[in-house]
């Protein structure tokens, strides 16, 4: 195996592309030689996306084309190629594809490649690269979506009459792997995780990009689309499941009951089990409305179809005769057992002295900033509070939308 490792590279690389060195940061990156180039991936283990790259490839290219390659494919993630703009007709078909389907996927592959190449300086690509105005796409406009170079691309191969298995010449000018985009084998609530903690990085990626007023070779055009992504309105509800699937411990096992896609009848298939010791700290004070615990407890109940929570009630202090178990499966009513004033440290202490995996703190964050949490805690509250905290936190905030 090549000594190669980008880890080693990675800061010299990038030291003048701010965005795309904060986001790498937050990207795990693995050699793999079962790749001929590189790749971008989710990995089912980790529930993240991760770089893949063959060591040899890599060190087959000067410094400044292994710069292009990685902003390349930090591009495919920013713009959500590997996930949630695969085209309807190829959604959930990479499993058993028929030849027209994986024919498809290659046009879509090369389209991807098309909409990002033209945004990243030709000097920094590899010799052979698709990028419109050269051969073989001279007919190709710049400045379009994957979406508008998929279609053109399928009008042209319909004009010239060709079926088949690949794109042709086209293929020609691929770079990197595209192995693992859209698989199906890989369950919904793993996908979720994945785009959620790839938003998270984006988010903070695009802060330190600010804070150092340095964007690199990010356009403004493609900086606006960044920040129009990051700031569509996300749904509470959402929110929580992220939470809750993120703060689950994940335990795998091989089975022979299913194939392993990349090597059926060669190794075993996994099955993944997810458990959660999640906590739910509810303030009982009389300022946090009825409504607000209502809307909670409805989304609680369809949560506890995927984990069990332990609800801790809390005023001042925890009501600790009435904290209880939420078990999965079951269906419950809010109920409000307490009426106090509002002590934060309360249930953290509570939580700290358990071993919890996540907190969630429901409130009107109307009490001081509570001492530090040993497991990830999050906040939810209603938009008016949260307007008017009484403490600063960098912890997450999620309005709950009545």
């Amino acid at each position: 195996m090549s000594e190669f490792n980008l880890n080693d590279h990675i800061f010299r690389l990038l030291q003048r592309e701010p965005f795309f060195a904060a986001l790498s940061r937050r990207i795990d990156k693995k050699e793999d030689l079962s790749i001929k180039t590189a790749g971008v991936r989710i990995n089912p283990d980790t529930s993240s996306f991760e770089l893949r790259y063959n060591p040899d490839f890599m060190n087959s290219l000067d410094d400044n084309q292994k710069t292009g390659v990685l902003i390349h494919e930090f591009y495919h993630l920013v713009f959500e190629h590997v996930l949630g703009r695969l085209p309807d007709e190829l959604e959930g078909a990479m499993t058993k594809p028929t030849k027209e389907q994986r024919s498809l996927f290659k046009l879509w592959n090369v389209a991807a490649d098309l909409s990002i190449n033209q945004l990243i300086q030709r000097s920094m690509l590899p010799e052979k690269c698709c990028v419109p105005g050269e051969k073989p796409f001279e007919d190709m406009p710049f400045s379009k979506t994957a979406e508008w170079y998929y279609e053109a691309l399928k009008k042209k191969r319909e004009e010239q009459g060709e079926e088949g298995e690949g794109e042709g010449e086209y293929g020609e000018g691929q770079f990197d792997d595209h192995g693992g985009w859209g698989e199906s084998e890989i369950d919904a609530a793993t996908k979720d995780i994945a785009k959620e903690r790839l938003k998270e990085a984006m988010k903070k990626s695009m802060s330190e990009a600010n804070d150092a007023n340095n964007w690199g070779s990010v356009s403004a055009s493609v900086r606006k689309d960044i920040a129009k992504r990051l700031s569509a309105q996300i749904d509470w509800r959402k929110v929580l499941r992220f939470f809750v699937q993120t703060s689950q411990r994940s335990t795998k096992k091989s089975t022979p009951k299913r194939l392993n896609r990349r090597y059926p009848r060669v190794h075993p298939g996994r099955r993944v089990t997810r458990l959660a010791h999640i906590a739910i700290s509810i303030d009982q004070s009389g300022s946090v409305s009825d409504t607000m615990l209502t809307l909670f407890y409805a989304e609680l109940n369809k949560l506890s179809d995927i984990a069990t929570f332990t609800v801790v009630p809390f005023d001042t202090q925890v009501a600790t005769d009435k904290v209880f178990v939420w078990k999965k499966g079951e269906k419950r009513k809010h109920e409000r057992v307490l009426s106090g004033g509002t002590d934060f440290n309360a249930p953290t202490e509570y939580v700290n002295k358990g071993n919890f995996q996540g907190h969630i703190v429901l409130t009107d964050m109307m009490a001081p900033k509570p001492k530090p949490s040993k497991c990830p805690r999050m906040w939810m509250t209603d938009k008016s509070n949260a307007s008017r905290p009484y403490f600063k936190t960098t912890e997450r905030v999620v309005i709950i939308d009545k």
